[in-house]
């Protein structure tokens, strides 16, 4: 019961205001009247029914906060300091905003709390009991989420349970419209196709993936839709399905830009007892970007183990060719000119053959280090023109596309010469009888999903095609043109390198490459590479003083494990003049370190057993002896041991090298403080 007095109503003011009283006590929801101290003033019956007050509580001047602390203390507001909740909630009442909040009582009630400011005078708070709206919302939802597994299954559904299908479909015609947005919002591809291969119903996604429109597609066939290769390919599912069976394949079909896509399809069969096969429910998802990753994991994958094997080769041919080049170069100085001529130089080219050969290995591992710089590519290409023209046949016509603006990538120019000459060369052995070549620069802004196809980072590149019009690739073989010492070229033709070394290039500049190729027709190389600011040329080149080391003050510690090569660089650093101390790893070279003042130089392979390799023990070198000249030497040539290196100011020399090398790496040494 509402409860207010004023003695000051006449009759008919006391009628009304009962009238009143009685009316809201009639309410399902329940009201309340605070004013402004905030008290209460007036308040209903479902008050006390919704939200379970005791009636000693409900009177008029009941103050605002024993109602929130009470309910604090029953656990409302649910866990938390009590007085904190009765502080937030009060404060907020005496605001006097108006506001509206859902509270889930600890008894499973859901309750809509709307509070509405009476100006300069309280507030009135009104509670709705929404405990069943707010459940059949739910329902409704999860009725929807069940919907596509309901169309999946309508078949065995009509055949088990006619009657529920029919409540279903009547269910379906009151809520078409609901349904028909519903379908549209989902990212999946829906359609109805009737027993004559005809749409009568397509999703918004659906008839977007083919080009066309909702309405536009209604009424086509589906050959028409498709296109007659793709249809080519799904009609003997729509027969198969056209028989009662469920089925699903995948396919893809050329869109009008030119473009692939792919898509995953499900093809229910909409057959009734009564009336028999009726037509087809269509599920499909576009899974083109998944076919993209999918193909991309597998190349990847396929090419860092080729990477791998081919890193961890380097490090052993490298010692071994260090081995072959020093004593090679020892047996020259001691034979002669004349002596050497027959057999020792053409061995010692073929060493340096072998040497080349594992250095173009690492450039397609991407583990060969680069100097990448800002490039303006357009410039760097057309001053390669004398090069390319002299390196094909009179019969190549050569054409450049270039930029009318400067365009300026971050790579290593000689690297990106190296890799259009290797493309250039291609092509020429792909023009016996002659061609066209064409080489275009130009700029390539990279969205979020086209980066996400050709893994790189979204932003803006410098794009170069190199286009023949030669005899083309097979599409078989596609897959496997970056693949070393694979070549589509005659036997003994080739290394099968070269495509090689322009991926590797590419990848590490942080950039990616594809080929397309048609027989017959010619092949297209593109690539991309990260773009650049131009540089800076006011800034003023410093030149370094060389200033040779004097090393020969006392000896130098020669810290590697394979002992032929060990020995090699001792004989080399002798000949240099240096005596040399030896040790196996960087275990036994550290007690050398600490107890022999007057090692004069450190030099030490960079991957060794025994748990010290070469950055750590030139760490602790350089710990106990800040002045000492350190060279480190590696066989792996890899660009993260040189980043490594040079973070610590530490130069590399690279297996393999001969005693010139060696000689030049020593002189390039810094000098202790002393000599500077």
């Amino acid at each position: 019961m509402v409860q207010a007095g004023n003695t000051s109503l006449t009759p008919e003011q006391r009628r009304r205001y009962d009238l009143l009283l009685a009316g809201l006590d009639l309410l399902d929801q329940a009201i309340a009247v605070f004013d402004a101290t905030p008290k209460l003033v007036t308040w209903n019956k479902a008050m006390l029914r919704l939200l379970d007050f005791p009636e000693s509580m409900v009177r008029v001047g009941t103050p605002f906060e024993d109602f929130v602390r009470f309910n604090a203390e029953r656990g409302e507001y649910g866990t938390g300091d009590i007085e904190t909740l009765v502080l937030e909630r009060v404060a907020s009442a005496r605001a006097f905003q108006p506001h509206y909040i859902e509270r889930a009582r600890p008894n499973g009630k859901v309750l809509a709390v709307r509070g509405v400011p009476i100006p300069n005078l309280g507030f009135v708070t009104l509670w709705t009991d929404i405990t069943e709206q707010r459940r059949y919302e739910s329902v409704i939802q999860q009725q929807n989420a069940q919907l596509e597994a309901r169309v999946q299954a309508r078949t065995a559904e009509l055949e088990r349970a006619n009657h529920e299908v029919d409540q279903i479909a009547g269910a379906l015609r009151q809520s078409e419209e609901r349904l028909r947005l519903i379908l549209d919002a989902i990212p999946a591809l829906i359609a109805h196709v009737d027993a004559g291969q005809r749409y009568r119903f397509a999703n918004r996604s659906y008839a977007e993936w083919f080009g066309l429109s909702k309405e536009s597609i209604v009424g086509r066939s589906v050959e028409e839709v498709f296109g007659p290769d793709a249809y080519a390919a799904v009609s003997p599912y729509l027969d198969e399905a056209a028989g009662g069976e469920r089925v699903s394949y995948e396919y893809s079909r050329t869109t009008a830009d030119g473009r692939t896509v792919h898509a995953r399809s499900v093809v229910v069969p909409d057959v009734s007892v009564e009336g028999g096969f009726q037509g087809y429910f269509v599920l499909s998802i576009d899974i083109t970007e998944q076919k993209a990753n999918q193909a991309a994991l597998i190349q990847a994958q396929k090419m860092e183990a080729v990477g791998q094997l081919t890193g961890g080769l380097a490090h052993d041919f490298n010692n071994l060719l260090t081995i072959i080049i020093g004593n090679l170069s020892a047996l020259q100085t001691q034979l002669g000119p004349a002596q050497s001529a027959d057999h020792v130089d053409p061995a010692m080219q073929a060493a340096r053959r072998g040497a080349e050969l594992i250095r173009r290995l690492l450039t397609y591992s991407r583990r060969q280090p680069l100097e990448p710089t800002s490039v303006e590519v357009g410039a760097l290409v057309h001053n390669m023109t004398h090069l390319l023209v002299r390196s094909l046949t009179e019969a190549i016509k050569v054409r450049l596309r270039l930029p009318g603006e400067p365009l300026f990538a971050l790579v290593d120019p000689h690297q990106l010469e190296n890799a259009l000459l290797n493309l250039a060369l291609n092509a020429r052995d792909a023009m016996p009888e002659g061609g066209e070549l064409t080489i275009t620069v130009s700029e390539r802004d990279l969205d979020s999903y086209v980066s996400r196809l050709v893994e790189v980072p979204p932003g803006k590149y410098v794009q170069i095609d190199v286009t023949d019009t030669g005899s083309g690739i097979e599409p078989e073989l596609l897959q496997r043109v970056f693949e070393p010492f694979f070549t589509t070229k005659p036997f003994g033709s080739g290394s099968g390198l070269g495509l090689s070394m322009v991926y590797g290039f590419v990848r590490q500049s942080g950039g990616n490459i594809r080929v397309v190729s048609t027989q017959g027709k010619g092949t297209n190389v593109r690539f991309v590479l990260p773009r650049s600011a131009p540089p800076d040329t006011s800034a003023v080149q410093v030149e370094r003083t060389v200033v040779s080391p004097r090393l020969s003050q006392g000896p130098v510690l020669l810290v590697e494990d394979e002992p032929d090569v060990r020995k090699i660089i001792r004989l080399q650093l002798t000949a240099l003049g240096h005596v040399v101390i030896e040790a196996e790893n960087g275990m036994e070279a550290l007690p050398l370190l600490e107890n022999v003042e007057d090692i004069a130089l450190l030099i030490s392979d960079t991957v060794m057993p025994g748990g010290l390799g070469g950055r750590a023990l030139a760490a602790r070198a350089l710990a106990l002896r800040p002045n000492l000249p350190v060279l480190l030497i590696t066989g792996y040539a890899s660009a993260e041991d040189e980043d490594e290196s040079l973070g610590a100011g530490i130069p590399v020399l690279r297996k393999p090298f001969d005693q010139t090398a060696l000689a030049a790496a020593l002189n390039e040494l810094d000098p202790p403080e002393e000599t500077r």
